[in-house]
């Protein structure tokens, strides 16, 4: 029987722990069982399908020539390298609103999701042409695709909720900060005679907050993009085996 190695699901993973950070909350609170996790996310249907898929006879494998496992991988980095530049590039806006915050999150979601469902089919595809045990395998995939794949969604579009509330805490908190910054002789020092204003030590510049912000967005996206990878990994791992 194929076996891949387990990896974390969306509750032990950095996501989480990061939400959990930007959301004032602390830690999570300690894990379900997998299994009772698993039974709340499944309904009736999904488990016959997902026990014929198990217990069914392996299909024959196709008469074909069997793809190459380093092109797949190629291809695989090749969509999560093009995914990480969109979410490394340009995270920052420079208004203190949050709704071009929020496009632009729902926008690298959305590229998530049409890029990585077909390849995850691609590599089904590859896998049931390698052995009746692969191809087992892939049919399993399928079924736990379609089964959980409507749940996650679910969670993750939450996220950009998420982040508005951690954004207007920002906002808020920088608002107070000018707003007890002192006035007369105690005030910051005013432009040197070279045009560049002088700061006392210590002192938040304007548009830090937003700067922090966008740093902490984009850590949340490619933690996003890890979990998302998760299914993908796993198939290109067993494709990986002799």
């Amino acid at each position: 029987m194929v076996q891949v190695s387990r990896r974390p699901g969306v509750t032990g993973s950095a996501l989480i722990l990061l939400l959990a950070r930007l959301t004032d909350h602390g830690a999570p609170e300690p894990k379900q069982a997998f299994a009772e996790r698993l039974s709340q996310w499944l309904r009736w249907t999904d488990a016959i399908s997902l026990s014929s898929a198990l217990n069914s006879p392996p299909a024959t494998a196709p008469s074909r020539a069997l793809a190459s496992a380093s092109a797949e991988e190629r291809e695989c980095a090749r969509v999560r390298t093009a995914l990480t530049k969109a979410i490394t590039e340009g995270t920052a806006f420079s208004v203190d609103d949050f709704a071009p915050y929020r496009q632009r999150y729902i926008a690298r979601q959305q590229a998530m999701e049409a890029g990585i469902g077909p390849l995850r089919g691609r590599l089904r595809a590859v896998l049931a042409g390698r052995s009746p045990a692969m191809a087992r395998l892939a049919s399993v995939d399928a079924v736990m695709e379609q089964a959980l794949d409507p749940q996650e969604q679910r969670l993750l579009a939450t996220v950009p909720a998420v982040l508005e509330k951690y954004f207007k805490r920002l906002k808020q908190a920088h608002s107070g900060a000018q707003g007890q910054m002192p006035d007369g002789p105690d005030a910051p020092d005013a432009p040197d005679n070279a045009g560049k204003p002088v700061s006392s030590p210590g002192q938040v510049q304007p548009a830090a907050w937003l700067e922090a912000f966008g740093k902490d967005m984009q850590g949340v996206l490619l933690a996003e993009l890890d979990i998302r990878f998760q299914p993908v990994e796993g198939l290109l791992e067993a494709l990986r085996m002799k």
